[in-house]
């Protein structure tokens, strides 16, 4: 379940990212979506109040898919800290014996 929540969480937030961009910004910015000259079914303040409205809603789900993804994962940590587990002991190796001058290694 968590995995379906999270894709649909991927896709709210794209479409959010691509509402916000679509909005005309107070100082002119990207203003993707103003209907200046494109012929648009809505006007200027249409499109502002479905946008407005869209980001709102998009900013909501986002909201509670949050909120529910990390409730929904809260319990799979591992509990304690790092500090409270042992190192592990080295391997126990034997020291490599140099092998005599003039015998020849088998």
């Amino acid at each position: 379940m968590a995995t379906v929540l999270l894709i649909i969480h991927l896709f709210v937030t794209l479409a959010l990212i691509g509402v916000v961009l679509l909005q005309r910004s107070e100082g002119g910015g990207l203003g993707i979506g103003s209907s200046q000259g494109m012929g648009s079914f809505m006007g200027g303040r249409g499109t502002a109040n479905l946008l407005t409205r869209t980001t709102g809603i998009l900013g909501t789900l986002f909201f509670v898919l949050s909120l529910t993804l990390a409730l929904l994962g809260r319990g799979t940590g591992l509990r304690g800290s790092i500090l409270d587990v042992a190192p592990p002991p080295p391997a126990a190796t034997a020291p490599a014996v140099p092998a005599a001058p003039g015998v020849p290694n088998n």
